[in-house]
């Protein structure tokens, strides 16, 4: 018997990257995992993957900033398995990095919506249908910026969000802890994706100071990114059972480079 069996997951960002690995572990690890993404081919191609795997999956497309379009998703979700266990709020944006003067209200509103209104939402909507089920797991992406790290030039908003990301899952660790919710953040380091694609860099060295690693910036793997599956096992052991006790924790998962830079 796998260790999720019977839990109904919900991953949100689930086409690519640290979201795409984490639905296909939940999947091989039993959960019936519903991906979502604002990309009908990318969370399809991920369904079908866990299905070909042996395992069951729905995709779903949904804005996560959209309110009406969340609370749909749930009450799809609930109508179509009729429970929720399972919670990974994972997507997001690394938005523009600029120097803070040249930084656009209209930027920074937008990496705001994406990162910090968008996982609230995720939860908003999703509390009650875990609560209904007994009580469940959910898990915040957030990141070493703005938790331990805050040397990536002109990252302010992004930063902003993940340091509020991390706030938010140690404020809701007890609110929801009395509905037997167990809540909880990894914060990983550079990690193999293509999150860079969809980076806008602005004249962001200006606002760094040069440090220079001979050897590369994470001990670990002499200056070599992390892979999404690095992820996406801590991420399925923090909504198992095996992670009953944990609550409000965040797991930086960086090879040590939060602890370097």
């Amino acid at each position: 018997m796998a260790i999720l069996d019977g839990k109904v997951a919900l991953v949100t960002g689930a086409g690519s990257g640290i979201g795409k690995a984490t639905a296909l572990r939940l999947g091989r690890d039993g959960a019936t995992v519903i991906a979502i993404s604002r990309t009908r081919d990318e969370v399809e191609a991920t369904s079908a993957e866990i299905e070909h795997a042996g395992g069951k999956a729905r995709a779903a497309t949904c804005d996560i900033t959209d309110d009406a379009g969340m609370k749909a998703l749930i009450a799809e979700i609930l109508g179509h398995f009729g429970r929720l266990d399972i919670v990974v709020a994972n997507a997001g944006i690394n938005g523009v990095w600029a120097p803070i003067e040249d930084l656009a209200p209209e930027e920074w509103d937008k990496t705001i919506a994406v990162n910090l209104r968008g996982t609230f939402l995720t939860i908003h909507h999703a509390v009650p249908a875990l609560e209904a089920a007994g009580g469940g797991a959910i898990v915040v992406v957030s990141s070493i910026n703005g938790t331990r790290t805050f040397t990536s030039p002109g990252a302010t908003a992004y930063s902003a969000t993940k340091a509020g990301q991390l706030a938010m899952v140690k404020q809701l660790a007890l609110e929801l802890g009395q509905k037997k919710i167990r809540i909880n953040a990894v914060c990983p380091g550079a990690i193999e994706s293509d999150i860079e694609d969809s980076t806008e860099h602005r004249e962001s060295e200006e606002a760094g100071i040069p440090v220079h690693f001979p050897e590369g910036d994470i001990p670990l793997t002499e200056g070599a990114k992390g892979k999404p599956g690095d992820v996406a096992y801590v991420i399925a052991f923090l909504v198992s059972d095996a992670a009953r006790h944990v609550t409000g924790s965040p797991v930086w998962i960086d090879g040590g480079q939060s602890l370097l830079r």
